[in-house]
């Protein structure tokens, strides 16, 4: 790119109708840079660009402005948004895709770049690693050798904790406090189990067996008060369990209710809810009323907790394997049996309820999981072996793969925005630290 021009005349801009030219024997766009991160602002004026100009371009100028200014004299590496997407072909194609006007002054909002997630531990198991949770400083991972451990987020090894008798498919925790916490372990002996851990003895006990599923558990999810959390399974059916400790009976006094400890380990559900064809493998709690469940029968349904019923049901091509909500944007994520990432809309009135679509992986994508942090950002995982990292902004690209499992990826994790984790198939939790 030409841009002597710009150094020669040192961008002394004094009005709107001064303009940067970057080469005048091509046809010429009118674009503004604008930028929500104050440090790495510029003057708003209008600038004159070739239409063919990319994003490499794009930096080099917006890096020269900064250097005029004053304000950053480092090279800094940035993405370039038009039309609420990021820019990975030259200006003219990105706006003739959204029939942008070459008319107006095209706003070019300016962010910068993601560094890549570096690879840290590799923590390493007996089996398939099929579940992973992170809350606080712990780690919880599940097995196909029926076991669960805990582990630090430095990577040493807490505990081993045998119980179930098949492969574990899904793990969440409950409480978590300095002194002890709680979690629940979902597995293919058709039981969850909710164990309660001692951390300063460093010793655990599994205090209830939920039991009522015909088949595999495959998904758990518990509520955002910890008062709640529902299951599906290879029976079809979605179940909704107390994690109290306490059984209630609503004929008895509170005081008595107080006192009534739970003396029968096994535990029944609240609520059993019928309406999916086939296995369900996701779950995730909305709000405090609402699930919405991904199945293999090709349909997502939202489902009202205390009405014990469908409200809505989103059809799709083929099975769905993992869901994920995020309370940032409202939208749902749902990895399928076409290799895709779809993002749903259930709110939306116009349009189609599928709202992007993204595409990069292989093989079938059996986990995906919201930044708790961003809107815009999320993690896949699939059995190509590989966990990607996306932009809801950049559909048709990742921003990152994620590489080193040597086997399909199984579950994923990203509770702890500071670290992504993938279990595989090669019996490893892989963490990743992230710099987003």
């Amino acid at each position: 790119m030409e841009i002597a021009s710009v150094k020669k005349n040192r961008l002394k801009m004094k009005s709107k109708d001064n303009a940067v030219s970057t080469n005048k024997d091509e046809a010429q766009i009118q674009i503004r840079f604008v930028t929500k991160q104050q440090q790495y602002a510029v003057p708003d004026y209008p600038l004159s660009v070739h239409s063919s100009i990319i994003p490499e371009e794009l930096n080099t100028l917006i890096n020269e402005l900064l250097r005029e200014s004053n304000a950053i004299r480092r090279q800094v590496e940035f993405d370039f948004l038009i039309c609420s997407q990021f820019l990975r072909s030259s200006l003219l194609e990105h706006i003739a895709d959204r029939e942008v006007s070459t008319e107006e002054v095209i706003d070019v909002e300016y962010v910068e770049k993601y560094y890549p997630p570096e690879p840290q531990d590799c923590l390493v198991h007996d089996d398939w690693v099929s579940a992973v949770a992170v809350c606080g400083k712990w780690i919880l991972t599940g097995c196909y050798d029926n076991m669960l451990h805990i582990w630090k987020l430095t990577g040493s090894h807490q505990l081993v904790i045998p119980g179930h008798k098949s492969p574990i498919r899904a793990v969440a925790w409950i409480t978590v406090n300095d002194d002890n916490a709680s979690f629940v372990s979902a597995s293919m002996d058709q039981t969850c189990m909710i164990w309660s851990w001692d951390i300063a003895k460093n010793s655990v006990e599994c205090v209830q067996v939920c039991k009522g599923h015909r088949g595999s558990i495959e998904t758990v999810g518990v509520n955002y008060d910890k008062t709640l959390m529902a299951t599906g399974a290879w029976d079809n059916m979605l179940y909704i369990w107390s994690t109290s400790k306490r059984e209630e009976n609503d004929g008895e006094s509170a005081s008595k209710k107080a006192r009534l400890e739970y003396v029968n380990e096994t535990k029944a559900p609240k609520c059993a809810m019928k309406g999916h064809k086939q296995a369900i493998s996701g779950v995730v709690w909305s709000d405090k009323t609402e699930i919405i469940t991904g199945s293999w029968d090709h349909t997502i349904k939202i489902w009202d907790a205390e009405l014990n019923g469908i409200k809505q049901e989103i059809h799709g091509d083929k099975s769905f394997f993992d869901i994920d909500y995020s309370p940032l944007s409202r939208v749902v994520l749902a990895g399928s049996a076409d290799q895709h990432v779809r993002l749903y809309d259930p709110r939306s009135t116009e349009g189609a309820i599928v709202k992007a679509r993204f595409t990069s992986h292989t093989q079938w994508v059996v986990s995906v999981r919201w930044s708790t942090e961003s809107e815009h950002i999320f993690i896949s995982g699939a059995y190509d072996n590989i966990v990607k990292l996306w932009d809801t902004r950049s559909p048709k690209a990742p921003l990152f793969d994620l590489l080193g499992h040597e086997d399909k990826v199984l579950c994923c994790d990203w509770s702890n925005r500071e670290l992504i984790m993938s279990g595989g198939a090669d019996n490893t939790l892989r963490i990743f630290k992230n710099w987003i």
